[in-house]
């Protein structure tokens, strides 16, 4: 069964930092590509950064770039997701997900790729 747990959200005032961690299960990272998929309220869910298993390969919002950057740690089955400078336009809830459609890296991780989903986790940016 495959299974994705995210953590490390939380409160932090603009211009910090937040490490999003992605315990996943049930396939291995190598096979699939892992994305940051974030949902702010009144607006819809969007592709942050994701990974490809199989090269490496990421591919980030262009929000985002410069900022965020996106690892994995192939021995613990965990994705992770460090976000700096920080600020109120990336508060949301942040989903971790997977894809095993090859092109997702390369589109900006389109959401609709992603048939496997965690339960998210808060992110908030504010003074």
């Amino acid at each position: 069964q495959v299974m994705l747990v995210e953590s490390g959200g939380g409160f932090v005032q603009p211009g910090g930092s937040l490490r999003l961690s992605c315990a996943t299960s049930g396939f291995t990272l190598d096979y699939a590509t892992v994305g940051w998929i974030r949902q702010a309220p009144g607006k819809e869910r969007e592709g942050v950064s994701c990974i490809r298993g199989s090269d490496g390969n990421t591919d980030y919002a262009d929000s985002v770039k410069g900022r965020f950057t996106i690892s994995r740690d192939n021995d613990k089955n965990t994705v992770f997701l460090q976000m700096n400078s920080l600020n109120p336009e990336d508060t949301a809830v942040y989903y971790c997900a997977a894809s095993w459609i090859h092109s997702t890296v390369g589109a900006r991780c389109p959401p609709l790729d992603f048939g496997s989903w965690g339960q998210g986790t808060q992110v908030t940016v504010s003074s």
